[in-house]
């Protein structure tokens, strides 16, 4: 639903006393707009003389790109929707001991949800990380600040999800669980470090 509103609209909302939308939904804004980016670099670099190769390399990575917006977009509304699950189960009822126990198993399963998302928008905004470096090292030069702000707006998409991720493991019992996400965030974690090592400081190197 987020994404059908004005973008007047959304910020109004996000700056309300309402928890959601909140940075979790804001994650996988920020990994869809990177995304987007890069389909834009993509569709400015073809065309431009380059080998048969090269074509299909810009042709797959716009169409990567595209489909990568189009998941995240979702998961703006998807990440709301996994918040709201848990809060409606810890306004479940607990008066008698079935009640708790019906609750506490919701809750852990609302808790895992919400974690389980985040990490696919992390994995995801990784991929966008990827298709803009690509852009960065590879797109047509014109668009070099436009490539620049979709690595920008992976990180953030990555970064951000992350730390939703964190947060509910904290409320989360199933220690198997909660290995398996962390060992899959750290994954996350050292592939995204690996690539900003690899591009160093663009921004810096190109104003000096």
């Amino acid at each position: 639903m987020f994404i059908e509103m004005t973008i007047k609209e959304f910020l109004n909302r996000l700056a309300s006393d309402s928890p959601a939308p909140g940075g979790g939904s804001v994650s996988a804004l920020a990994g869809s707009l990177g995304a987007a980016l890069s389909a834009m670099v993509a569709r400015f670099t073809a065309g431009r003389k380059g080998s048969e190769e090269l074509e299909q390399q810009i042709e797959h990575n716009l169409q990567v790109s595209l489909r990568l917006q189009r998941l995240l977009q979702e998961d703006v509304s998807r990440d709301t929707a996994a918040y709201n699950a848990v809060v409606a189960a810890y306004r479940m009822p607990k008066e008698s001991e079935a009640d708790q126990a019906v609750r506490s198993r919701t809750i852990q399963e609302a808790l895992q949800e919400a974690t389980r998302l985040p990490l696919q928008v992390a994995q995801r905004s990784l991929e966008v990380f990827k298709l803009s470096l690509w852009a960065l090292e590879k797109g047509n030069p014109n668009t070099w600040s436009d490539a620049m702000v979709a690595v920008s707006m992976a990180q953030s998409g990555i970064e951000g999800a992350l730390s939703n991720v964190a947060i509910n493991l904290d409320g989360i019992k199933d220690t198997a669980f909660i290995e398996e996400m962390r060992a899959q965030a750290g994954e996350i974690r050292r592939e995204a470090q690996r690539l900003r090592e690899k591009i160093g400081d663009p921004i810096q190197d190109r104003l000096s």
